[in-house]
């Protein structure tokens, strides 16, 4: 009898460990359940083991709940499993899977803002990726302007202190996160030595991005930034009216009031930032100037220019004097439009 006990023993022994090899054996193995290339898992803060397990499952990611709680308690990673949004793309063994969740591989969603957005236009962005209403983009842009208080003290929003760039966002980041990666970046743009620069100029800093976004909008070509920084600077030193279109679009914008063409009803709109009823700089940056524009405003060239115009191919041509300004309108605006209207018309 005790011998028929001890076989029936070695048989129970050796079928778990039978048993614990294959279950080790099947947990070794790669596992994808899902037919997509690609299969996304959102892991919400608050959600327990259980919860994330039943996710993995039901994306195909695990191949059943038994193997993924095994695997965790075999891994003492149950306490470090961290949320967010995960992205698998190839067959995985369940430790390799709770591995990237523990060290909290999260899926990052990239969103491009480019050069000479408004912080309006910034949030229409941030709206259509899928990170959160355009509303909370602009309450955070003015909720946090104290991230650049020390640069600008007078700053009532952070228009002008976004920096345009590709950033890297998990779904779940927010809008406070969003704009203070930016405005980090933004210091680390506008560094010290461009602070200098700007106030060997006249300069404050604040003034410097304000020129800064002007340039931003008049000129698409990077060597001619800084002339352009300069004919506005040459104009503020000759009290000229900077007459500025760009910023009398802004002003238009807010007011909701700008249909995409500029008249002369428009240059009269009564704001401050209508540059051609009051002197001097606008109140505040009317975008986000990129490096470029920024480098331009703070190295802004000497010149003796006052004037420039289009030549409609993204460069523009200067002048000294207003008659000379007078010839290259009609050269490059009038005589250009009236020709192309002329090859348009059918023969």
């Amino acid at each position: 009898m005790n011998m028929v006990r001890r076989v029936l023993i070695l048989l129970v022994i050796a079928l778990v460990v039978a048993a614990a090899g294959a279950w080790l054996w099947h947990a070794a193995q790669p596992y994808k359940g899902y037919e997509s290339a690609e299969q996304f898992v959102d892991l919400r803060p608050g959600d327990g083991p259980g919860v994330i397990g039943r996710k993995l499952v039901a994306a195909g990611v695990v191949s059943d709940r038994w193997t993924f709680r095994l695997v965790l308690w075999q891994s003492g990673a149950a306490r470090r499993l961290k949320a967010g949004e995960y992205r698998f793309d190839r067959p995985m063994r369940a430790a390799d899977v709770v591995e990237a969740i523990a060290r909290g591989q999260v899926y990052l969603r990239p969103v491009t803002f480019p050069e000479g957005l408004t912080i309006r236009e910034m949030a229409r962005i941030f709206e259509a990726r899928g990170f959160g209403s355009a509303g909370s983009f602009v309450d955070a842009a003015r909720a946090n302007v104290g991230l650049v208080s020390d640069i600008d003290p007078d700053a009532r929003d952070l228009e002008g202190y976004l920096f345009p760039e590709t950033y890297s966002l998990s779904r779940h980041a927010g809008a406070a996160e969003l704009v203070r990666m930016m405005t980090t970046r933004f210091r680390q743009v506008f560094t010290r030595d461009l602070r200098e620069a700007a106030a060997a100029r006249g300069l404050t800093p604040r003034q410097a991005v304000i020129l800064a976004s002007i340039v931003e909008k008049e000129s698409a070509r990077p060597e001619e930034r800084a002339v352009i920084a300069g004919v506005y600077l040459h104009r503020l030193q000759v009290k000229m009216p900077l007459q500025c279109d760009p910023t009398v679009i802004y002003a238009l914008e807010a007011l909701g009031e700008y249909h995409g063409n500029l008249t002369r009803a428009n240059l009269r709109v009564d704001s401050p930032y209508n540059t051609y009823r009051y002197p001097g700089l606008p109140p505040g940056p009317i975008d986000s100037p990129g490096r470029s524009s920024l480098e331009a405003a703070a190295h802004a060239e000497p010149v003796d220019y006052l004037y420039f115009v289009s030549r409609n191919d993204g460069s523009h041509v200067f002048a000294r004097t207003l008659a000379e300004q007078n010839r290259n309108v009609r050269k490059y605006q009038v005589d250009f439009f009236r020709r192309k209207r002329l090859q348009q018309q059918p023969h």
